[in-house]
């Protein structure tokens, strides 16, 4: 597979093709890549409407019916509920590891075997995140696909 970048006038919109025979498991995962840096989410923070870049967020977390993205240092209220967060996510990077939190799986920086069947992940940040052990298989899951290989 060649790969060719070329230098555009800014007046000119970004386009990124990929022109291939089929579409393989690579091409699927550089399309599911690129999608999940795509985007923006509109939030509430102090009292301003604003919009977080997805790739910017490390998880959403539902909290007394409201639900909250965090991002390496800011917080910010969405004016949606977690599972249509949830469903807006779908084929991106992002998966749920508590019953009341989304985590984006590119933000990770580790991730370890905790008590009770539990796995703790380590974000970018610093910020330790639990995955219960409901949602250890899917995550499991998820990162054998994403790596094509086996995750213990």
């Amino acid at each position: 597979m060649q790969l060719r970048v070329s230098r555009i006038p800014k007046e000119e919109p970004e386009v990124l093709e990929i022109r291939c025979h089929k579409i393989s498991e690579d091409v699927q995962e550089i399309i599911a890549f690129v999608k999940s840096r795509q985007g923006q989410l509109s939030a509430v923070m102090d009292g301003q409407n604003v919009e977080v870049p997805l790739i910017d967020i490390f998880y959403a977390e539902s909290v007394d019916n409201r639900v909250f993205i965090y991002t390496a240092k800011e917080s910010y209220e969405v004016k949606l509920k977690l599972y249509e967060l949830e469903d807006m996510m779908r084929g991106r990077s992002f998966l749920r590891v508590q019953k009341s939190m989304l985590l984006n799986l590119m933000k990770i920086k580790s991730i370890k075997p905790a008590l009770s069947g539990r796995y703790s992940a380590i974000l970018k940040n610093g910020e330790e995140v639990v995955i219960s052990r409901k949602y250890v298989s899917d995550l499991k899951e998820t990162l054998k696909r994403r790596s094509g290989g086996d995750v213990r």
